[in-house]
């Protein structure tokens, strides 16, 4: 116990010293972490992954930091997209519209769709996040050698950045890498581990790649109950970029975001509640509700504290959280009001 608090005392003084700027208390715990891998006999092989990977990390947050204000769209799509493939094209107007919509565009940074949405974007709306494959070059021409782009050894780290930093999704037809992305995204946002987004899945006309996979949801995974109805809301399929483009901005008219606090969703608005809205949120999903209803509320201390949005309008209510397609449902009446 004495050797654990001289550890303890011994971690705090060397963050001191170093000067942490903030949440010194998490700085302490990767601290403890690291020397509790270094003394667990943990083989080199696990202290490398383990060391490569919080290192890539920070690189990767760091480059990100200056962009956390801008709205960004996350791209997926196959790298061997060639560029004489209509989907190519459509990639590039797609993202074109969203970045004169303001929005910045991240891609794993890679050839086909990847260097399409950069492509359209135009490199300074663009950010790239790429895997280093003995197969592939490390970054299209768009983005190489830009602030905004960062190279990695995982594809766990990878996909991280991808889904962590943004606040819509398009994605492409591609092959097994495409597919891993979509339905790990699908899951993180069903089960909760991610908040509430647009996830676009972008046909061309007249294909259905897309649409035949959302036939074998609703075909074989719905009808065994193996997802729920609400769940069909988590993404929607689209074919013109006009509709792909509403989708993710209408997404955002009225909602703005949400935060946990305690046993508590807190869901921040553009608009301000009126008594109607509220009867129809009573009256349609009082279900999602584990107890109580919803309240109009103001800032949280813990928000104010950080200036978490606090000009925001507030909903709150105990969640169910076992039905995230019924919460998109939810955002998608909030939006149809404002």
């Amino acid at each position: 116990m004495t050797q654990l608090v001289e550890l303890q005392k011994s971690i705090s003084d060397l963050v001191a010293e170093f000067g942490s700027i903030h949440n010194t208390d998490y700085v302490m715990q990767l601290i403890t972490t690291s020397l509790e891998l270094g003394t667990d006999q943990t083989s080199t092989l696990d202290l490398k992954i383990a060391s490569s990977a919080l290192k890539e990390m920070r690189e990767a947050f760091a480059m990100f930091q200056p962009y956390t204000q801008e709205r960004k769209v996350t791209i997926f799509g196959s790298a061997r997209t060639k560029k004489d493939d209509p989907l190519y094209l459509h990639t590039h107007n797609v993202a074109k519209c969203l970045a004169d919509e303001g929005w910045m565009v991240v891609t794993g940074a890679g050839p086909g769709i990847m260097e399409a949405g950069m492509e359209g974007a135009g490199r300074k709306r663009s950010i790239g996040v790429s895997i280093r494959l003995p197969f592939e070059s490390s970054a299209n021409s768009i983005i190489a050698g830009d602030e905004k782009y960062v190279s990695m050894r995982y594809f766990f780290t990878r996909k991280l950045m991808l889904v962590k930093v943004s606040h819509a999704f398009l994605c492409l037809p591609g092959g097994f890498g495409t597919l891993d992305e979509t339905f790990e995204l699908l899951t993180l946002t069903q089960t909760g581990k991610g908040v509430p987004v647009p996830i676009v899945l972008l046909d061309l006309p007249d294909d259905r790649f897309w649409h035949s996979i959302d036939d074998m949801i609703r075909t074989q995974l719905l009808v065994r109950g193996l997802v729920s109805p609400e769940d069909l809301a988590l993404y929607r399929v689209c074919d013109s970029i006009s509709d792909a483009t509403l989708e993710i901005q209408n997404f955002y008219r009225n909602y703005h975001s949400i935060r946990y606090i305690g046993k508590h969703l807190i869901m921040r608005l553009n608009n301000e509640p009126t008594v109607q809205l509220l009867e129809g949120l009573k009256s349609r999903f009082g279900h999602l509700c584990r107890t109580g209803g919803f309240e109009v509320v103001q800032p949280h201390s813990a928000e104010r504290a950080e200036n978490d949005h606090v000009e925001k309008f507030r909903l709150r209510f105990d969640p169910n959280r076992s039905n995230a397609g019924g919460l998109r449902e939810m955002i998608n009446f909030l939006n149809q009001g404002a």
